[in-house]
């Protein structure tokens, strides 16, 4: 099998002008968005890509944005020369990677605000900040989505959806893609990217594409290297935990604060501690009492200094 080279792009305006030289050929093109260290479930939104559009472009960048100080913005993983590898490797490649060095670049007197590893910023009386935001002249626009953002991830990480509503936004805006993929492992990202496009009217279609998972159940996670083998061991309790209770709730078990509490518990005795553990609407994400609609069970658990997300709908 021949190998197909991607063109590496790392200029706002160079990736534009690829954009657009494809468009005016008559071609459609798709966007996986990525932070790099990419894994199988990065490549299955990669073939995800490829039956909807002509062209897939990969951005790898992590973003400042969605960081606050107390993150583990430094820490983590990036291997790039690997990701090109990978992507190398996909049935039928990818035809650009979009590798900016800080896409909150502005040039003179635009106030940069630092490469994406810089995070030097602290609280200062404004409320919580991002590893992005400077005081004085810098980036000073953000994407909310308000009311979906409030919940499960937005109660710990409160500057995290705006950063990533931000940044999508920013990428969108400079790739101007046809189809954009996500993953449902990190569901609310998902609803919310969702959201935006339509309150906003992006001319991207979104689409989710299901969980990855390793052999033994764990959700595929650029974080998971972080995991001691003991940690992933104990792990592996996140998905058995909500397999155990979507299995309940297909048998008639439709009271969510039992269905929380298993979940809890077999976390819990594992040696997690849990961040949360919600029974939300699927698109609303409006937290229920009584399971009578589709709903969606999110968990988000930490493992040592590792912070898990995983996810099960339940159709009932």
């Amino acid at each position: 099998m021949a190998v197909i080279e991607a063109e590496i792009i790392s200029s706002k305006d160079e990736m534009r002008r690829w954009s657009r030289r494809m468009r005016s050929q008559g071609k459609t093109i798709g966007l996986v968005p990525s932070m790099g260290y990419l894994h199988q479930g990065h490549i299955s939104l990669i073939e995800e890509a490829h039956k909807h559009t002509d062209l897939v472009v990969v951005s790898i960048y992590v973003n400042p944005g969605q960081f606050s100080p107390s993150e583990d913005l430094s820490t983590y993983p990036s291997d790039f020369h690997g990701d090109l590898q990978k992507l190398m490797a996909v049935p039928g490649g990818v035809d650009a990677v979009f590798h900016p060095h800080n896409l909150y670049d502005y040039g003179s007197g635009g106030g940069g605000g630092g490469s994406s590893g810089d995070c030097d910023v602290r609280e200062d009386g404004k409320g919580v900040v991002s590893c992005l935001e400077e005081r004085g002249f810098g980036h000073e626009t953000w994407v909310r989505v308000e009311r979906l953002e409030k919940g499960m991830c937005g109660k710990s990480r409160p500057v995290f959806f705006r950063g990533v509503a931000t940044v999508v936004s920013k990428l969108f805006n400079i790739v101007e893609p046809d189809v954009a993929v996500f993953g449902k492992k990190d569901y609310q990202q998902w609803r919310i990217i969702t959201r935006m496009v339509r309150d906003l009217d992006f001319a991207v279609k979104i689409i989710g594409s299901e969980i990855v998972r390793e052999a033994d159940g764990l959700a595929m996670s650029s974080r998971n290297v972080h995991l001691s083998p003991e940690e992933r061991e104990m792990a592996l309790s996140i998905n058995r935990s909500l397999s155990r209770a979507k299995l309940a709730a297909e048998k008639g078990q439709t009271d969510c604060r039992e269905l929380r509490d298993l979940v809890i518990q077999v976390v819990e005795e594992a040696g997690g501690r849990i961040d949360y553990a919600e029974i939300v609407e699927q698109e609303s994400l409006v937290a229920v009492e009584e399971i009578r609609i589709p709903v969606v069970f999110c968990v988000a658990v930490w493992f040592g200094k590792v912070r898990l997300l995983d996810n099960v709908e339940i159709n009932v």
